[in-house]
């Protein structure tokens, strides 16, 4: 099967309702790319809906599909709940473009994709068409398994090799809608102000409370004021940025039977600079013990490997403090979400990670020594 195969124009809207995805649809959408392959029939195995839906479906196809090595099973996803979420936040057609203009151009540790495509519209669909990764006999990570310092380091590897392959070059440069992050044009800078009410909801319940800091919990608005610093922050560093996946919890994240991590969501992809991406993914992905003890050297190895692949990186001390500010970003994302959008427990492992490492980086007190202003 020809991976590189050009994608013919579609002339059909995407559907935008699960029961207009047919056999008939299926065919022409993946005719597009391989003009030979026919859906014959197609069973569901099932149907996950949240704000975004997973189909796994299994295919009944022609022999020219099985001659090319098409596989007999596939998930899509796409917006077939009827989310306003995804429809308004347009994360569907964010994630379609970055599989079908990065997935395969760049080394990027994520699903394979046989069709990505997307309407510009006010419904905002996107569809992926991907490797049925429970076929493929992954095994799915939450932030209810932390996992050890030996294993984030091996993980920060594959986010290096992602992260290098486009530093500081013109790459991204030709893709206009990939939005810098925290800037005015994404959704990032708004993420604190539009989960402030789950914020105040969040903020009565008694375990939340017991870890918690007690300073946001008497002055809440103080941290508001330090992710408008980080966002202003963050947006006028010159550089340079790469591509983050912007989402990099563990939740996020699967293993390989042969043992590499790859991440799923593609959903709030950004340009950026790598601090937001690793010090989401070390912090949540880490008990707090594990964390603290291993943090620094975790960070200094992925400096390593990207100074090993010609990228300019800082020195270990402004490398640090600028890691040490994204626990404002990672305090305000998990405890803005409430228990019910995740497994059980796995949003609160989140919060009690955050909460503890921003008191052990004191990062209120570092953003307010380099923006200048004051957040007591």
């Amino acid at each position: 099967m020809d991976m590189n195969s050009p994608y013919r124009p579609r002339r059909e809207k995407l559907p935008i309702a699960l029961d207009q995805v047919t056999p008939e649809w299926l065919t022409r959408v993946l005719q597009l790319r391989f003009p030979d392959l026919e859906v014959r029939s197609f069973a569901f195995i099932e149907v996950n809906n949240t704000h975004t839906t997973k189909l796994r479906l299994s295919l009944d196809l022609n022999e020219a599909g099985i001659a090319m090595g098409f596989p007999h099973n596939v998930c899509l996803k796409a917006n077939w709940s009827g989310s306003p979420l995804s429809s308004g936040a347009g994360i569907c057609e964010l994630e379609a473009r970055f599989y079908r203009y990065f997935r395969d151009q760049l080394a990027i540790p994520a699903p394979v994709a046989y069709y990505a495509d997307w309407d510009e519209d006010r419904f905002n669909q996107g569809l992926v068409i991907m490797e049925d990764l429970v076929d493929a006999g992954v095994s799915f990570s939450s932030t209810n398994d932390p996992i050890n310092a030996d294993e984030a380091a091996r993980s920060i590897e594959g986010l290096a090799v992602m992260h290098a392959s486009c530093w500081g070059n013109d790459i991204l440069d030709d893709h206009p809608w990939l939005k810098v992050a925290m800037s005015a044009d994404c959704s990032d800078p708004n993420m604190y102000h539009s989960l402030e009410e789950h914020m105040r909801h969040n903020n009565q319940l008694p375990r939340r409370r017991a870890v918690l800091p007690g300073w946001f919990l008497s002055q809440p608005e103080r941290l508001s004021r330090a992710y408008d610093a980080l966002a202003a922050h963050e947006v006028a560093k010159p550089g340079p940025r790469t591509l983050i996946h912007g989402d990099a919890h563990l939740g996020n994240s699967y293993v390989t039977p042969g043992g590499e991590r790859r991440w799923l969501d593609w959903q709030i992809v950004r340009r950026g600079t790598p601090w937001r991406e690793l010090n989401y993914f070390l912090i949540s992905a880490m008990t707090i013990e594990e964390r603290r003890g291993n943090e620094r050297h975790l960070l200094q190895h992925y400096m390593d490997l990207m100074a090993s692949k010609g990228c300019e990186m800082p020195d270990s001390e402004s490398a640090w403090n600028e890691y040490r500010l994204w626990d404002i970003y990672g305090l305000a994302s998990f405890n803005g979400s409430r228990d019910e959008w995740g497994p059980e427990n796995a949003i609160f492992a989140g919060v009690e990670r955050f909460s503890a490492a921003i008191q052990d980086h004191d990062s209120l007190s570092l953003m307010a020594a380099i923006s200048g202003r004051s957040f007591w």
